[in-house]
């Protein structure tokens, strides 16, 4: 898995329309995409975060002409991992058990939850 900088809100909402296309994928056609989804960004401001996202090890470009285009090198679910297993050796000394004990005793699992985990894990 390839490591990546942990990403800012704004940067990671980027990967994730990126991640949803066909790569190679241009600024242009990331301005329009986000246009539909009614943020009305500058052409400066999308290409400071996609030059962001190259320095962190997210993107790579290559320059077509005058276009620049980019393409992921980390998977969304690689970088979900990176970012779980970061949480988990960080809080919870890299045991599942406590990170789950925490949730059980903060009330943040139910009972489906608990069922549902229950049965993930007979099947594994």
């Amino acid at each position: 898995m390839n490591q990546v900088q942990k990403l800012s809100d704004t940067e990671l909402e980027l990967m994730e329309v990126i991640w949803a296309c066909t790569p190679p994928v241009t600024s242009t056609e990331l301005l329009s995409m986000f246009a539909l989804r009614g943020k009305e960004w500058k052409a400066q401001t999308i290409s400071t975060f996609l030059s962001r996202l190259v320095e962190k090890g997210a993107l790579t470009t290559t320059r077509h002409g005058r276009i620049n285009k980019y393409e992921p090198l980390i998977s969304a679910e690689d970088y979900k991992l990176m970012g779980t297993q970061h949480v988990l050796d960080g809080l919870y000394q890299g045991s599942v058990k406590n990170m789950i004990s925490a949730l059980y005793d903060g009330d943040k699992l139910s009972d489906e939850d608990i069922a549902e985990l229950k049965k993930w894990l007979s099947e594994k």
